[in-house]
């Protein structure tokens, strides 16, 4: 594998849990450094605590320009120098709501903490990664293919990911740096407690009229989602093409990864959009 020989740095957002937390802790393992960025001083300390002397826990807020400078000059001075080879994009929140009611501040708040934390971490770091000719791997969803009910703002994020990759990887190709971009099926991770507490919260603003047009469908589509989610790939499995898509001399352009993310992406082909949706509606159990 190319990067066998020099063990470039690697630099993962989001790794107090999940995702984030198993590919830091697994490059890590082979002996990459890794920088990994949590938000909490807590989960810096117990992500230093499973890893080695190698792993240097970076606490920085994504939504945050001047944290994010502040991580940049903390990086490149441990660097010494040197470039930084893998950015590793997976910080993110989620919850689920009706697009009616949900309050413009917490679009605002989803997007830039999956879409303009991405972009600006990507600005931030870019000049790194060239210098060694590397990697950006960008986390999405089977959400972005795979649109529901009650999903809209999250999926509406997770497509914007997929476009800033495509364009992003063609604009970097003539400078050698690949874009890769990881589309999820379910994954069990600590995400989906969160989840489930932002939706609480979140309903509880609403007017008395959610109850009666949306409240019992959207509790069906959280279930519907949790559960996938609960019984989803293992974190460390999800970590797995991550993994690849930094050591492998041929990483994919897309990696289709957890249960759900293939059979969508078909099916997302293949059915027109009228019998999609009732396939859809049926499937999560709306149409009751």
């Amino acid at each position: 594998m190319e990067m066998e020989q020099g063990k470039g740095a690697i630099f993962v957002t989001g790794a107090s849990t999940g995702i984030g937390r198993a590919t830091a802790l697994e490059l890590d393992k082979l002996g990459y450094p890794v920088f990994a960025s949590v938000r909490k001083k807590q989960d810096a300390d117990d992500l230093q605590k499973a890893a080695s002397a190698k792993l240097t826990p970076i606490l920085m807020d994504v939504t945050d320009e001047n944290s994010i400078a502040r991580a940049k000059d903390e990086i490149t001075g441990a660097l010494g120098g040197k470039g930084l080879w893998g950015l590793v994009n997976n910080a993110g929140i989620s919850f689920r709501a009706p697009l009616e009611y949900t309050p413009m501040a917490d679009f605002r708040r989803l997007y830039d903490a999956n879409v303009f934390g991405l972009l600006a971490v990507t600005q931030a770091f870019l000049p790194l990664i060239r210098q060694t000719r590397g990697r950006i791997v960008n986390v999405s969803s089977l959400t972005s293919l795979w649109v529901t009910p009650f999903h809209g703002i999250y999926s509406s994020a997770k497509m914007a990911v997929n476009g800033i990759s495509e364009a992003l990887r063609m604009e970097l190709m003539p400078h050698g740096v690949k874009v890769i971009l990881m589309i999820y099926g379910g994954v069990q991770t600590e995400l989906w407690d969160r989840v489930e507490k932002a939706t609480t919260d979140l309903a509880c603003q609403f007017p008395p009229d959610f109850n009666q047009l949306y409240a019992v469908r959207q509790q069906r589509a959280f279930e519907y989602f949790a559960s996938a989610g609960r019984s989803g790939l293992l974190a460390k499995h999800a970590a797995e093409p991550i993994v690849h898509a930094l050591t492998s001399p041929n990483p994919k352009r897309v990696y289709l990864a957890g249960p759900g993310a293939r059979l969508a992406s078909i099916l997302t082909k293949l059915l027109p959009g009228s019998l999609k949706d009732r396939f859809i509606i049926k499937s999560m159990g709306l149409d009751k």
